[in-house]
């Protein structure tokens, strides 16, 4: 019976992180997180400052501080800074909102899964919408930023190869075209291409990358990347993609003998094991709800899932005719690692 009690427990408390997710995703769309960022204040003036109803307004606050978001001090709410590096500042590397966004919106699509799950069908990408295009831009955005530049430098054989005077690189599944632009920004004597198949995912990024006269992005599949490409990298995508052999084959006839081919996928474990850790756990349910159902919506995927194991990836890689596949000594850069392909 102290067993079901337990269990019973866990379930009511993933009910209630599942609800202050729900709220996490209302403060950040109506701008609540971002206005409380600014200043403390009452139910009236957050009311009057977002445009919205002063009764949800009050019942969204309470709540708040009822979960330890918000600090209440005689009718005035206040946003801790800690918490508002994670809610309300798209620069910092703890921004945190974009994922609630994500969970809103696999939850938006649940009657689609549902029906996939049984037909063995897919949902695709373009059909979460803006919520989780945006939201996986956004999450990715500050590590990219600040990140990226230091993480490449630190490997030398890869920084030589970027460093070339008019290297040409690509960037396949580049999404809101951030880590195009930081590669970009990095080595500013290169050329880079970014390429998706999302078509306003590459609007946006166009948009971001205005005035950036080295920088292209199009809507192009991984399987056309045509060279010759001095470097070619594969930023958190592979898993997604429905025939990640034909990609990687692209990238191996793409990329100069001389060049180089990184993939950076999820961290996850080299083996499955019931007793996972958080990044299993989070990865998990991406591939339950977002990435492979995303797979699944094209014909004849591998359906390979959020979930990539090093092992899987070096089977693709030698698949596309690469010899060996090795993890660069890049740590602490998210719940990521970074690969390189080699012939």
């Amino acid at each position: 019976m102290d067993d079901e009690s337990d269990f019973a427990d866990a379930v009511f408390a993933r009910v209630i992180g599942g609800f202050e997710i729900l709220s996490i995703y209302v403060g950040d769309r109506l701008g609540l997180y971002r206005l409380l960022a600014e200043r403390p204040r009452t139910v009236d003036h957050l009311a009057d400052a977002a445009g919205m109803h002063a009764r949800y307004a009050r019942e969204w606050l309470e709540q708040q501080a009822v979960a330890g978001i918000l600090i209440e001090t005689d009718g005035t709410f206040a946003l801790p800074p800690a918490h508002a590096a994670a809610l309300a500042d798209s620069s910092s590397l703890v921004y945190s909102a974009p994922l609630a966004r994500m969970v809103a919106a696999a939850a938006m699509r649940l009657p689609d899964l549902l029906d996939a799950y049984r037909t063995g069908g897919g949902v695709g990408w373009s059909e979460f919408g803006a919520d989780a295009r945006d939201a996986q831009g956004d999450v990715n955005r500050p590590w990219f930023s600040s990140r990226l530049a230091g993480a490449l430098a630190s490997v030398p054989h890869v920084h030589d190869v970027l460093s070339r005077p008019g290297a040409r690189i690509a960037d396949i599944g580049c999404g809101h075209g951030w880590s195009t632009i930081a590669l970009s920004r990095a080595y500013p004597d290169a050329r880079i291409d970014g390429l998706d198949v999302d078509a306003p995912s590459i609007a946006a990024a166009k948009e971001h990358a205005k005035g950036m006269d080295a920088v292209t992005f199009a809507v192009t599949a991984g399987e056309q990347l045509a060279g010759p490409y001095d470097a070619a990298f594969v930023f958190e995508a592979l898993h997604d993609m429905p025939d990640p052999v034909r990609v990687l084959s692209a990238m191996h006839e793409a990329v100069k003998p001389d060049g180089v081919v990184v993939v950076m996928d999820e961290a996850v474990a080299d083996a499955f094991a019931p007793d996972g850790d958080e990044v299993e756990r989070v990865m998990y349910g991406y591939s339950l709800f977002l990435c492979l159902p995303d797979s699944m919506s094209a014909p004849g995927s591998v359906a390979t899932g959020t979930v990539m194991r090093p092992a899987t990836l070096e089977r693709y890689a030698r698949q596309a005719g690469f010899r060996d596949v090795d993890v660069l000594p890049i740590d602490g850069f998210s719940a990521f690692r970074f690969y390189t392909l080699t012939r």
